[in-house]
């Protein structure tokens, strides 16, 4: 599950757009519970039940509902063994309710905020970035056909009719990242046939869909150091109107992909009082495509470590423990590396996690990817 992260973006754009590796200061960083749990929704479109879901048209923008992202993240392995992990989102935030273009190349009706993050696990390095803009002057957008998202010189893009393979590109300060993604899968319908719900209100849902096993092939430029590199990633789409309700903090969520071929993706919704919230989920992919919904009560959790951030001083849950009886499957899930904090203009914690476990009484490993929002937003 993806809960939009750059709501406010209107407030923090300049003229046109900036990035930097460096995080901002983290202790004033924005907090994602205070900026999803409100906001104007009138006149735009609401998620009220499932839709007709149509491919690659739904890989393009939907200027009508407030707020969407495209989200990739992938583990990947160098021929010498090295492994990396990266994340490189879209976010699309709209201005107002009118979604027409304006009449001027200078006129916007959509805000973009763009993260690329890399983690070296040999080097011990967690690479990060982050950048803003208008879709003015072309600077930024989504298309559906030919399939494309960007925001400056970071794209996600597909001549291909069927919007795969898909290519990925992103470059700051040193560290480029180029790969090829296609998808041994066929798209997965979260929810309720793409129809995911976040809460009881009316409208506080999203359409949410994901490409969970997508073999990647590219290049990676890490100084004067190129790479080639290979592995897994993983794509997420979610478009909305609505934001997180009272009493909702914040969300672990986990994308896993694991040795025989099946994919899991669960999320825990967090209230304020510590419980957590009824509207959580998950879901099993089988080798061959087949979804099986995890209900909240399939999935024993628990959390096994912490970490302390450097930066924020926020702690973050570092290692956990999930228990499918279903599948007698045990996983435990820990970071590749503990410091994979995004300190922007929001804070949360996303990284690439390994996984050691037991299928059935055998061994069975992966790796994946986990996102934590909401910590140290209890003030």
């Amino acid at each position: 599950m993806r809960l939009l992260l750059g709501i406010v973006i209107v407030a923090m754009l300049a003229a046109v757009s900036w990035y930097a590796w460096q995080p901002v200061e983290a202790p004033g960083a924005r907090s994602v519970r205070n900026q999803l749990g409100g906001g104007d929704t009138a006149g735009y479109a609401q998620v009220l039940g499932p839709r007709a879901m149509s491919f690659p048209a739904d890989h393009g923008p939907h200027p009508h509902y407030r707020q969407e992202w495209w989200y990739y993240t992938g583990n990947l392995s160098a021929a010498d063994g090295r492994h990396f992990g990266y994340q490189l989102t879209f976010f699309r935030i709209a201005l107002a309710p009118d979604a027409r273009e304006g009449d001027s190349a200078w006129s916007a009706n959509q805000a973009y905020m763009a993260h690329f993050a890399l983690t070296d696990v040999a080097g011990k390095h967690f690479y990060r970035a982050e950048r803003f803009s208008r879709n003015a002057l072309g600077l930024a957008g989504a298309q559906a056909a030919p399939f494309k998202v960007w925001l400056e010189d970071w794209s996600v893009s597909s001549d291909a009719p069927g919007s795969l393979p898909m290519r990925l590109h992103a470059a700051a300060e040193g560290v480029e990242l180029d790969l090829e993604l296609n998808s041994l899968k066929p798209v997965v319908l979260q929810g309720d046939r793409g129809y995911s719900r976040k809460g009881q209100a009316e409208g506080n849902a999203s359409y949410y869909y994901s490409l969970t096993r997508m073999p990647s092939l590219g290049s990676l430029r890490l100084g004067d150091e190129t790479l080639s590199v290979s592995g897994t990633s993983w794509m997420d789409r979610e478009w909305s109107t609505s934001a997180l309700e009272e009493g909702q903090l914040g969300w672990d969520w986990f994308a896993l992909q694991l040795d025989d071929g099946r994919d899991i993706m669960f999320y825990r919704l967090r209230r304020r009082d510590g419980s957590v919230d009824p509207y959580s989920s998950g879901v099993i992919i089988e080798p061959d495509g087949r979804k099986q919904v995890l209900p909240l009560n399939a999935v024993e959790f628990e959390v096994l470590g912490h970490w302390r951030s450097p930066t924020s001083g926020t702690v973050y849950p570092s290692r956990w423990r999930i228990n499918i009886p279903s599948e007698d499957l045990q996983l435990n899930i820990e970071p590749h590396l503990a410091d994979q904090e995004m300190a922007f203009a929001f804070r949360y914690w996303e990284g690439a996690v390994k996984l050691t476990g037991s299928s059935k009484g055998k061994e069975i490993g992966g790796n994946g990817y986990a996102e934590l929002v909401g910590y140290g937003d209890e003030r």
